[in-house]
Formats: C-alpha cells, structure tokens, sequence
C-alpha cells in the first residue's frame, strides 16, 4: 500500500500547490464544470480592471477579465498561473512591477485568504493592496463556511461575515452587500465549496 496523501501545513509550500492542482483536477468536477456558477458570481459582480490578491492556481484569476492581475505568495502556484497565460507575480515582483501604482485596479479580490491568517494580518496584507484601487472602487472578500473551514489544515480561523465585516471597517471601507453562495447559508454546515460574499467599497 502507497503511503498517505500528507497534508501540507502551509500555504506557501510546493506541496500546497500540488494538492490545489490534485482537488481542482477530480474528473467529477471537470465532468460537472463545478466552477460554472461561481464564474457566473464574479462576472455578474463586474469588477472591472481587478487586483486578485492570493490568486493561487488562477482560478478566479482567469474569469476575471481584461487586465486582471494576481499576486500569491507561493511561487510554484504563481509559475503554474503563468503556464495558463495569466498575470500572476509573487509578492516581491508585483511590488516591482508597473502594476503597483496608485489607482491601477478598479477592485480587488480577496478569495479565500482571510481565514489563512490572524485577523492583525490579514489587515495589514489587505491594506498593503488598497492604494493600488480607485477611490470609490470595491473590494470583495470570498471567504469558506463551516465544511469548507475543516476541509483544509492551513486555515486558522473561521472568517463569516461578522468578522469581515469588521475587517472591513478597520480598513475604512463600507460594506455593501453580504450574501451566501452558491446556496442559502444553511447548506455552509454540509456542503464543502458554500462561501460567504461580502462586497465592500473604498473611500
């Protein structure tokens, strides 16, 4: 017998990508185009030109549209977004880049990072993003319920929409809309990929 799938403790290491790659690339998923209706929910958000921090294996990243820029800290994910075509730096290189200047993005999108870390640093990584987006321009925060919190050992914390809500106002912007997706906030406690939405703005 083949030893057991070890469970990566970070999000930084190349076994994280290996098992993002090894979930996203399940047969069922690929038959069934699981990705379909959360496609749909960030197209319908039209968030223009947007800044996807903790873009991982591009997921979001490549139904973002036009122009769209991501940022991970792991740099074989970030090589593997690279692979599909798409606009995705490490850190280091997004700070470096002619992307990172004042107003450049008309959003950004925050899926699936708060719960990796502490609530201080959550903000602070946020906030390290904000002066890239437009006054008046949006931030949105995607973040898993109850099943998609346990599924993963890198989470830290449980982020609802209570708590992003007060990340949100900490960083000075103003919550506009909160919503379960893509099912009624009942089924986050039995269905893996159910997520809280919130849709923030800028000053």
């Amino acid at each position: 017998m083949g030893q057991p799938r070890q469970e990566p403790t970070n999000t930084q290491s190349e076994g994280y990508t290996q098992r993002l790659r090894h979930l996203s690339g399940a047969r069922w998923k690929r038959l069934l185009d699981v990705q379909a209706p959360y496609r749909w929910n960030l197209r319908r958000l039209r968030l223009g030109r947007t800044l996807d921090v903790g873009s991982g294996l591009g997921r979001n990243l490549i139904n973002l549209g036009s122009g769209a820029v991501g940022v991970d800290h792991n740099p074989t994910s970030v090589a593997y977004s690279r692979q599909l075509g798409l606009a995705a730096y490490t850190v280091e290189e997004f700070f470096r880049s002619e992307h990172a200047r004042p107003d450049a993005f008309d959003s950004l999108l925050a899926a699936h990072l708060l719960e990796h870390m502490p609530a201080e640093q959550a903000r602070e990584v946020v906030s390290g993003y904000l002066p890239f987006v437009r006054p008046g321009g949006r931030a949105v925060f995607i973040t898993p319920q109850e099943r998609g919190y346990h599924s993963d050992p890198t989470h830290v914390r449980f982020v609802g929409f209570g708590e992003t809500a007060d990340t949100c106002r900490e960083l000075g912007l103003t919550v506009l809309r909160q919503y379960s997706f893509p099912f009624p906030r009942a089924a986050g406690k039995l269905f893996t990929y159910n997520e809280f939405v919130t849709v923030a703005r800028l000053p």
